[in-house]
C-alpha cells in the first residue's frame, strides 16, 4: 500500500483533502463498509459527503446499471431526448412532484451540486433584472465562483484568489442565539431604502448548513424568509445538495415546512450511488431560459438517471422507508445525547453531530476513530462539529457499532483533556 500512496503523493495535486485524513487506499465497498487494498473493513459514517445515502453499491442500483450498459444503453445524450431521461423524469414527477403538489420544471445542469447552484443563481437574475443575492452566514454551496460567492467559508473563499462580488451577506437562524430574530433583521435591512442593501435576486439558503457546522433552521424562520423575499420581489432558492434525498427526514429537508420554493437545487444522492447527476428544480413561471443558454456537457448522464431512477422505485415509491429513516434519525440523536456530555448537538434527522468546542479537539475524535475503523469527518466554522453521515440504510447492528466506536474515542479524548487541565 505505501508504494500506492507514494504515486498519489508525487503526482496528484496538493488540493486533495480526504485521503490526509484518510490515509489508506481503498479498493472496493458495499453498503456502509469501505475496504482498503489490504482488506481493512472500515465502517462508513462520511458517504461520500452525502453522496451515498443508500450506501455503497446497492444490489438492486447495480443490477439495473449493469442491465442497462449490457444492452448498450446509450452512455452520454447531452440533453437530448433519451429512454433513459424520459423514464427518470416522469417517475420524478410521479413518485415525487405530484405527491408535494410541486409543478417545478426540471433543468440539468452540469454533474456537481456547485453548476446547480450556479444556474439557479442565474437565472434569478435574469428573471428579476437584478444582480445582489442573500446569502448567509455559515452557508456552503459551491467552490465555482458564482456559488463560492454565496459561500461562507473564508478557507475556500481565499481560494479565489480575486474578489467574489454581487451578494450580501445575512445572518443565518440562530446566528445571534436564541434571542434574536435574524429573519426579522434582514426584513428590517431590506425595507430600509438607506440600509446599503440592494434589492435582492434570490435569497438563497440550506435548511441545515452541511459543511457550516450542522446549523439547523426551523420551519418558522425558513418560512419567514420565504415570506421576505417574495415580499421584497425575490426569487427563494433552497440548496438541498446535501440536506436533501433521505438524509434530513424526507426525500426534501424542507418536506412538511409549508414551503414553495422558488427554484431547489440537487445532486449528491441524487443519482442512487455516486454518480454526478444534479438538477435545479424550477418554478414554470420561472423557466425563461433561451435554448442552451444555459448548458454544459456532461448534463446528460444516462448512467445516472438509470440509478437514480431505481433509487425512486426502491426508496421512494411508498412511505417505509422514510419510516425506517426516521426510527435510525431518533436512535442516533438519542446515542448522541448520550455520549455528548453536555456539548451541543447539531443538526437534523440522519445529519447529526457534536460540537466539541475546538477543530482540534474534533480532529483528534476523528483520527482515533479512523484508528478504530471508523470513516467520519468534521465541519463548522472551526470544524469543531463531528458529523455523522451514515448510510441510511446502513444496519442496526453495525450503525450502533460505529457509533461506540465514535463514543469510545470521545470519551478518551475529554478524558485525556480534563486531565491536562488538572
Amino acid at each position: 500500500m505505501k508504494d500506492q500512496i507514494d504515486t498519489f503523493e508525487r503526482i496528484e495535486s496538493e488540493v486533495r483533502s480526504y485521503s490526509r485524513s484518510f490515509p489508506v487506499v481503498f479498493d472496493r465497498a458495499q453498503g456502509a463498509t469501505l475496504f482498503s487494498s489490504d482488506g481493512q473493513a472500515h465502517t462508513d459514517f462520511l458517504s461520500g459527503c452525502s453522496s451515498l445515502n443508500y450506501g455503497h453499491n446497492d444490489p438492486d442500483l447495480k443490477q439495473a446499471l449493469i442491465d442497462y450498459v449490457s444492452r448498450d444503453g446509450v452512455a452520454h445524450g447531452l440533453d437530448m431526448f433519451t429512454d433513459a431521461k424520459e423514464s427518470f423524469l416522469a417517475d420524478f414527477e410521479r413518485i415525487i412532484l405530484k405527491p408535494r403538489k410541486m409543478t417545478h420544471r426540471v433543468q440539468f445542469t452540469g454533474p456537481t451540486g456547485a453548476n446547480a447552484v450556479e444556474a439557479a443563481l442565474k437565472l434569478a437574475r435574469k428573471v428579476t433584472g437584478r444582480h445582489n443575492v442573500i446569502a448567509f452566514t455559515n452557508g456552503f454551496h459551491g467552490v465555482t465562483m458564482g456559488a463560492l460567492a454565496v459561500t461562507g467559508n473564508g478557507k475556500h473563499r481565499a481560494g479565489a484568489a480575486t474578489p467574489l462580488s454581487g451578494v450580501t451577506r445575512a445572518a443565518f437562524d440562530g446566528y445571534f442565539g436564541p434571542d434574536i430574530d435574524t429573519a426579522d433583521m434582514l426584513d428590517q435591512q431590506l425595507a430600509d431604502p438607506s440600509s446599503g442593501v440592494d434589492a435582492p435576486a434570490a435569497i438563497i439558503v440550506e435548511t441545515v448548513q452541511g459543511e457550516g457546522g450542522l446549523n439547523a433552521a426551523s420551519p418558522e424562520w425558513l418560512r419567514k424568509v420565504q415570506d421576505i423575499a417574495h415580499r421584497h420581489g425575490a426569487l427563494f432558492i433552497i440548496d438541498d445538495i446535501q440536506a436533501g434525498c433521505g438524509r434530513t427526514g424526507g426525500f426534501f429537508s424542507f418536506d412538511g415546512m409549508a414551503l414553495s420554493p422558488d427554484i431547489v437545487t440537487m445532486a449528491k444522492s441524487l443519482s442512487g450511488m455516486g454518480l454526478p447527476l444534479a438538477l435545479a428544480l424550477v418554478r414554470p413561471e420561472h423557466d425563461i431560459w433561451s435554448p442552451a443558454e444555459h448548458n454544459g456537457t456532461f448534463r446528460g448522464n444516462n448512467h445516472a438517471f438509470v440509478t437514480a431512477r431505481a433509487a425512486l422505485l426502491k426508496f421512494w415509491a411508498d412511505d417505509g422507508f422514510a419510516r425506517r429513516n426516521a426510527d435510525n434519525a431518533a436512535y442516533l440523536h438519542d446515542r448522541l445525547r448520550r455520549m455528548a456530555r453536555g456539548m451541543p448537538l447539531r443538526g437534523r434527522g440522519m445529519m447529526a453531530g457534536i460540537d466539541m468546542g475546538s477543530g482540534d479537539t474534533a480532529a483528534a475524535v476523528c483520527r482515533a476513530c479512523f484508528d478504530d475503523g471508523l470513516i467520519i469527518e468534521t465541519s463548522g466554522n472551526h470544524d469543531q462539529v463531528v458529523k455523522v453521515l451514515a448510510p441510511l440504510t446502513i444496519p442496526r447492528a453495525q450503525f450502533a457499532a460505529g457509533l461506540d466506536v465514535l463514543e469510545r474515542a470521545i470519551a478518551a479524548e475529554m478524558d485525556g483533556l480534563r486531565t491536562a487541565a488538572e
